[in-house]
């Protein structure tokens, strides 16, 4: 197997793609940002010409939107239901409530004040969604796919490019690989900061989808207390939880990142989550111990 690999930048986070040979390399990264520009284009609230960004300012009204958010809002649906709703689209009005409404580096420099008092989202049925018709509208809420969509490109690209050969794509934590041969898998290393080193333990997967999600990664000053980007539904704030930092191997990548988001938000049943859904995962508590779940190999380097 002789690997090509490449790494890149976007949405403030570094990525790679790597295949398992040469020939399907360029094709590879023609998938990775066709599909980075459809992603962009619909989901980056960032954005004033994103879809998401019109929809989020219509006052409720239908929008009409395109094949690629009908993708994303699905893929954010299935989070939600499959957590229980602790993957949820609509915190975002939290989220901006605590300052995360501008540039992750220009926000973490900076203190931020907030006097509103955290209410709990009110969750994807507030999210009307006419498939027939390929409109939607909010019901008193706006919405963010942050917590999906770099999962979502991932799992599209890997898709596109798995018929010519094994393919691994990483986006900010999120992996998603494809088509390699079980005897000789994927080296996928594991960190709860927002780069690899070399340092770090290791996993070994042929295909799938591994995601990780830490408190430690994008974290910011609110009225003086450490505040983070894992916004939990049922409160309206941000996640207190006895675990830092979750690692979760799953059949996709979105999947992966759902359980590994709300792994930080389900307490001490992190596990017993994981673990009845039939997936693994590597836990880190906020003390640095480590949990295995679910057949989870121990630290290796």
């Amino acid at each position: 197997m002789s690997l090509t690999a490449a790494k890149f930048e976007i949405w403030g986070l570094t990525g790679s793609i790597t295949t398992e040979s040469a020939e399907h390399f360029e094709f590879a990264n023609e998938r990775l940002w066709f599909w980075i520009g459809e992603i962009d284009r619909a989901c980056n609230r960032f954005k004033d010409d994103s879809e998401i960004q019109r929809l989020n300012t219509s006052n409720g009204k239908e929008c009409k939107v395109s094949a690629t958010f009908e993708v994303a809002l699905d893929a954010a649906i299935r989070s939600s239901e499959m957590t229980g709703g602790l993957c949820d689209p609509t915190v975002l009005s939290a989220l901006l409530h605590l300052g995360y409404n501008r540039d992750f580096d220009e926000l973490v420099d900076n203190q931020h004040t907030s006097d509103q008092t955290p209410v709990p989202s009110p969750g994807i049925s507030a999210i009307k969604f006419d498939k027939d018709g390929h409109k939607v509208s909010l019901n008193n809420c706006i919405i963010d796919f942050g917590a999906s969509a770099k999962a979502l490109t991932a799992d599209l690209v890997a898709n596109d490019v798995m018929k010519f050969g094994g393919v691994a794509v990483e986006i900010g934590g999120d992996v998603a690989l494809r088509g390699i041969d079980p005897r000789n898998p994927w080296t996928i290393g594991i960190s709860d900061s927002l780069t690899i080193n070399g340092t770090e333990p290791s996993v070994a997967m042929s295909s799938g989808g591994i995601a990780t999600s830490s408190l430690r990664a994008r974290s910011w000053k609110v009225n003086g207390e450490t505040a983070n980007h894992i916004i939990d539904p049922r409160t309206g704030s941000y996640a207190r939880g006895p675990y830092a930092t979750a690692s979760v191997s799953a059949p996709d990548c979105v999947t992966a990142n759902a359980f590994a988001t709300a792994a930080l938000l389900w307490g001490e049943d992190a596990g017993y989550h994981i673990a009845q859904s039939g997936f693994s995962a590597r836990l880190v508590r906020n003390n640095g111990v480590v949990e295995f779940i679910g057949g989870w190999p121990e630290d290796s380097e």
